[in-house]
């Protein structure tokens, strides 16, 4: 079973970039990614800004990107193999 990747909020928000997300804004320790969809829809993330994000918080923005990414794109970014 694929085993979630210990990442920082750094790692994340490259990782993102890749996908043609930008940061779009920063308040503290969050940053806000944004990309313009395909249908002109603004596709939001947020980010925390952290050394190491929990597993949980790490679950969670990857369920929220695939709202945007398809799943098996995102995947190897996030899990091991």
């Amino acid at each position: 079973m694929p085993k979630l990747r210990r990442l920082s909020g750094a790692e994340v928000i490259r990782i993102f970039e890749h996908f043609g997300f930008v940061i779009h804004t920063q308040r503290g320790s969050h940053a806000k990614l944004r990309r313009i969809g395909i249908m002109g829809e603004k596709q939001t993330l947020t980010i925390p800004l952290h050394t190491e994000l929990d597993t949980g918080t790490l679950r969670a923005i990857f369920r929220q990107a695939t709202q945007y990414i398809v799943e098996n794109e995102l995947r190897p970014y996030f899990y091991t193999e």
